[in-house]
């Protein structure tokens, strides 16, 4: 893939508004599990849920992160957002500017202590 050896992947989810999107967005990117989250415009999600049809206002986020740390940033989304069974689908990237994703492996590697 481009010249990177770990595969990159653009994570969906939706937290219910802004403040809980940029909660989660602060901590996966201080956690280094995402190298960047974009915090989109509220929309409406219609689904069914527990046999009714609901209509709610939630905040999409895109995550650009890597395999390897996605179970990682699975949990921080997990823990940081009030949803019994919340949206987190990934998808592989395929190509896209090779200096952009070497940036996101980069990234998203674990750290030693930070001083």
């Amino acid at each position: 893939m481009s010249g990177t050896t770990e595969e990159v992947l653009l994570v969906l989810t939706n937290l219910p508004d802004r403040a809980a999107a940029e909660q989660v967005a602060r901590a996966l990117v201080d956690s280094h599990a995402a190298a960047c989250v974009n915090i989109l415009a509220e929309c409406i999600s219609v689904y069914r849920w527990q046999e009714n049809i609901e209509s709610t206002g939630e905040v999409p986020l895109l995550v650009k992160t890597t395999r390897s740390t996605y179970p990682r940033l699975e949990e921080i989304i997990r823990t940081h957002q009030p949803y019994e069974l919340p949206e987190i689908i990934a998808f592989p990237v395929d190509s896209g500017l090779p200096g952009y994703l070497q940036w996101v492996v980069q990234e998203t590697q674990p750290r030693g202590p930070e001083k």
